[in-house]
């Protein structure tokens, strides 16, 4: 709605930068080699960057026009539709004016024109957010029962309703208009905590270089420190470039405690101005999440990390191990490096969603087709992975494609994200087209354990079984173990700030070494440099109470994806319909509504319990195959 504007555009920047996070191509090419069907098609965007200067121009005059509107909206259901309509034709546009620099700057970072013009948009976006702080609190000086009258009524209300309800739910939260305002000035503000995180960690960060066991010399950069810990075979180089890697971050430990305690003083602070009891609360309350979905989260996983533990114990035994370390975990148990075409990739993972059906099966096919994806690496170009909306237009995927088993899966990820954002803008009013980061990871890691099954069915080979069911298992440590033990620090930091207790380098070190303990048993010997991961994780610095939505995502999907395979007949058919729906609803309803449609109740433990039961029955197969060796 206008009252929210870019809420939709941007929800889909912070899903694309964090899940690129920690993805990594193999080399770089000049872009003109790449054949033109591996490139996005951004002309189906704008022509060129005229054309783009007139939808900017178009835009700004757009908001001129909803500013202007002030005073207007209690004068009567039309009035309150006039405003609405032109604030939904405004973040339409939006699409297109934000994506088309984006897109530009992310094929290629030096392209000083694309990031002229991105900052032209984000400045217009911040100013138009000050200029109509107005909205939501004259929206709400509208009594209730009249507003329920208007939108019985007045039929151009209706795709406005779910939006203009959830706004009279928070009301109590949202401040008169002078405050609103108020607060508005310190939007750039409140962003600066993350810059000087971001500039701390890139700009001014220096890594050592360290000297392995063959004599080369390597920088203890992030991507080296990840290639060495999981191509390099000697154990005590793994441990050098790890050590040199976090006593980089140990040695700025204050200052990263003092960036973080910083956000979460600012986020305690918003909380507290807008009447919430804790900072986890207000964050939740956007999506009308109650604080014992996330409680239930991180107690279910911390009492059940006996799998964790078996797994990690498994992998000391293969490697042979007489001690294991958290470096240990990266480094492959076997010695195989299959790499795959992309053509094949496109082919297995068109072939793998077969059982969502033929309909499912002939979008996946639309979004393989050239101008939807750039795939390959090129200099300058973006690192990662991700599937951005562009309303009216359709979604664009980047990757930079290796070959690698990990890309086959992120490409099957990918496009689980793009079929998602089909399906809602194809079945949804624009105004409630756009699905929560609540469920954002529903679909892509349910296309992921298609392309397990479908790949396990198909090969008899004992390695490569191998590699798939550790690329399977490797994703549920990260994604939903890993991401629980970091929701629950983010949690018990957050409760010392809110309770007035001192947030330092040695007090974060201490929470950070009891969760990995609580987490690691006696499965690994633990380095207590570990103990400073918390200033590398950079979700904590830019979007706080984020990372576990990787987790109750993950444990949707799983509970969803056993509850298809285990039916049969028609009760299969109405599951897949109950998941289908899911995708189609877009953000109709609340994420914990929708999800409870689809069979999953995030207050129990049930969903949690089905991915580390998956989990634990992937470890036992892993076990059986590494014995056929």
């Amino acid at each position: 709605m206008g009252y929210n504007l870019t809420k939709r555009v941007l929800l889909t920047v912070i899903v694309s930068a964090l899940c690129a996070f920690g993805l990594q191509a193999q080399q770089s090419s000049d872009r003109d080699s790449i054949d033109a069907k591996y490139k996005w098609d951004l002309t189906e965007i704008y022509q060129n960057w005229d054309e783009w200067e007139a939808g900017f121009a178009k835009l700004e005059k757009m908001m001129d026009e909803v500013a202007a509107l002030k005073g207007t909206l209690t004068k009567g259901p039309d009035a309150l539709f006039h405003a609405l309509k032109l604030s939904e034709d405004l973040d339409m546009l939006s699409y297109l004016v934000f994506r088309y620099p984006q897109f530009h700057r992310v094929i290629n970072g030096n392209d000083q024109n694309a990031t002229a013009q991105f900052q032209r948009v984000n400045i217009l976006f911040s100013k138009f957010g000050t200029a109509t702080a107005w909205i939501n609190p004259e929206m709400l000086t509208i009594p209730w029962e009249t507003m329920k009258q208007w939108l019985e009524t007045t039929p151009g209300l209706e795709p406005f309703r779910f939006d203009i309800e959830d706004l009279y739910r928070q009301q109590a939260h949202v401040l008169d208009e002078e405050k609103e305002k108020i607060i508005s000035y310190y939007s750039g503000f409140n962003q600066t905590p993350r810059t000087i995180y971001e500039d701390l960690s890139t700009a001014d960060i220096d890594y050592p270089t360290v000297t392995l066991s063959d004599g080369s010399e390597v920088k203890a950069t992030m991507g080296n420190y990840s290639r060495v810990l999981a191509t390099n075979m000697n154990q005590a180089d793994r441990k050098t470039i790890f050590e040199a890697h976090y006593n980089t971050y140990k040695a700025n430990k204050n200052t990263y405690a003092s960036i973080y305690n910083s956000i979460c003083q600012r986020d305690w602070a918003n909380a507290q101005a807008r009447n919430y009891n804790s900072t986890l609360e207000a964050n939740l309350d956007n999506n009308n999440i109650p604080v014992a979905v996330y409680e239930n989260l991180v107690n279910t996983v911390r009492e059940n990390t006996a799998p964790l533990q078996k797994f990690t114990k498994l992998r000391a035994k293969v490697l042979g191990l007489e001690e294991y370390h958290q470096y240990d975990g990266s480094i492959p148990i076997t010695d195989y490096n299959e790499t795959y075409p992309y053509e094949d990739a496109t082919k297995m993972v068109l072939e793998s969603v077969a059982p969502l059906g033929d309909d499912y099966q002939k979008r996946v096919a639309t979004a393989l087709q050239g101008g939807w994806i750039d795939v390959f690496e090129n200099t300058g170009k973006q690192p990662g992975a991700f599937s951005a909306g562009v309303y009216g237009v359709h979604p664009y995927m980047m990757l930079n494609y290796n070959e690698t088993m990990n890309y086959v899966f992120t490409l099957g990820h990918e496009i689980g994200h793009t079929i998602h954002t089909m399906l809602a803008n194809e079945n949804q009013p624009f105004s409630t087209s756009s699905y929560t980061l609540f469920v954002a990871e529903v679909a892509s890691t349910f296309n992921e354990r298609l392309l397990l099954d479908y790949w396990l069915d198909k090969t008899d080979n004992p390695k490569e079984r191998i590699a798939l069911l550790l690329q399977a298992i490797n994703n549920i440590q990260g994604t939903f173990y890993f991401q629980s033990l970091l929701a629950d620090y983010e949690l018990q930091v957050h409760k010392l700030v809110e309770q007035g207790k001192p947030v330092t380098a040695e007090v974060l070190n201490r929470i950070m070494k009891d969760l990995f303990t609580t987490y690691y048993g006696d499965s690994a010997v633990h380095d207590d440099l570990m103990d400073v991961v918390w200033a590398r994780i950079s979700h904590f610095y830019r979007v706080p109470y984020y990372v576990y939505q990787y987790a109750t995502c993950f444990a949707s999907s799983a509970l969803i994806y056993d509850d298809i395979k285990a039916k049969t007949g028609s009760e299969k058919e109405e599951a897949l319909d109950r998941y289908l729906n899911l995708l189609k609803s877009g953000g109709n309803d609340y994420p914990m509504n929708q999800l409870m449609k689809a069979g999953v109740d995030l207050s129990t433990p049930a969903p949690y319990l089905a991915i580390i039961n998956q989990f634990d029955k992937l470890v036992d197969q892993l076990e059986v195959e590494i014995n056929k060796l």
